[in-house]
């Protein structure tokens, strides 16, 4: 059986009154590899925007998976997380990547039970034709399983616990990056779904927004992005299941507030707390899915991902601001029809 989430069985109890709308490294030591290197900056988001050469830790805080660009080739690297040795190592031809799932520098790719790491190929404009994700077995060793092509623009979303499905962000508008469906992909069957994944109450195509920031509950069944539609809001994804849930940041505690001065981060089993910057402001319930005010403060991060309301978090807004004027520059060029730059 695969490892599940918090215990989010509210879609059945949600109130009827619930305001939500649609939404959709450490350093490698140089005898570690046969040539020099530089880390591969993570890709998936339809921006050039560099993470850290910190890649991707596991739930459980053990491995850290680090791509690694080796002209050509690109070396996927295993890490014990806390001594930083070099466990396991492979080679595969072409550039790929750890794909980023949000602006706050959130790396991404690893299933929860450990045993899938899902790498993407850079890309070189917006939009592109086609989309390459390669596959490998994490543990015990990492091995490639298979490259995955799809016709169109996609970039790398969740996976679910169990790894057997791939959740991806399809991109809709060739000059909107903003305008997306999620869909899921059998890695199994090798077939990707034709339906959207949405909130049923919603239409799918007014999904739209860019993503801030990212956590996971704490066994991966659950992924809770922040998005900056029209008004903030939080997308949450039940990778398990398929399903999605997408909650409105709405209140007198959100009137004039920025969702770039928003972060998110999950606090027990049962709570994704709201924060702004660094004050929290509201508790989201993760079985009814309602926004209510903060509750006892008894915060204990749980999970993949940062609390971008941390102090450690709003050190990476900064950078935001430099992502929407990217923005704002490649939905220009593409109205011009001039590609980005690789």
């Amino acid at each position: 059986m695969p490892p599940h989430g918090p215990d989010l069985r509210g879609h059945a109890r949600r109130s009827a009154g619930m305001s939500t709308r649609s939404c959709a490294g450490a350093a490698v030591a140089a005898f570690a590899l046969a040539a020099p290197v530089a880390p591969a900056a993570a890709d998936g988001l339809p921006l050039p925007v560099e993470d850290s050469p910190s890649g991707v830790l596991s739930l459980d805080g053990s491995s850290r998976y680090l791509s690694i660009t080796l002209g050509d080739r690109t070396a996927v690297l295993a890490q014990n997380a806390s001594g930083g040795a070099v466990t396991s190592r492979t080679e595969l031809r072409g550039r790929f990547t750890i794909p980023l799932v949000a602006y706050d520098s959130t790396g991404g790719g690893i299933s929860g039970d450990g045993h899938t790491l899902v790498l993407i190929r850079p890309r070189r404009s917006f939009p592109r034709r086609d989309t390459t994700f390669a596959v490998l077995s994490a543990a015990p060793r990492l091995r490639l399983r298979r490259v995955v092509r799809l016709h169109g623009d996609f970039s790398y979303d969740a996976l679910s616990p169990d790894g057997r499905t791939l959740f991806l962000i399809n991109y809709i508008s060739p000059a909107d990056p903003r305008r997306y469906r999620v869909r899921a992909y059998d890695l199994v069957r090798g077939r990707l779904d034709p339906r959207p994944i949405v909130d049923p109450r919603e239409p799918p195509d007014e999904m739209n927004g860019l993503p801030l920031a990212r956590v996971s509950s704490p066994h991966g069944r659950w992924a809770f992005t922040l998005y900056d539609g029209e008004r903030p809001f939080i997308h949450a994804l039940d990778t398990r299941d398929r399903k999605a849930v997408c909650i409105d940041l709405e209140g007198a505690v959100f009137r004039g507030v920025g969702a770039h001065e928003l972060g998110i981060a999950i606090a027990g089993g049962d709570r994704l707390d709201v924060r702004r910057n660094g004050g929290l402001i509201a508790s989201v319930d993760t079985a009814t899915f309602r926004v209510g005010a903060p509750a006892a403060p008894r915060t204990r991060e749980l999970g993949r991902g940062a609390d971008t309301g941390s102090a450690a978090g709003l050190l990476l807004w900064p950078a935001l601001g430099v992502v929407l004027v990217a923005a704002a520059l490649l939905v220009r060029r593409v109205a011009r029809r001039h590609p980005l730059a690789p």
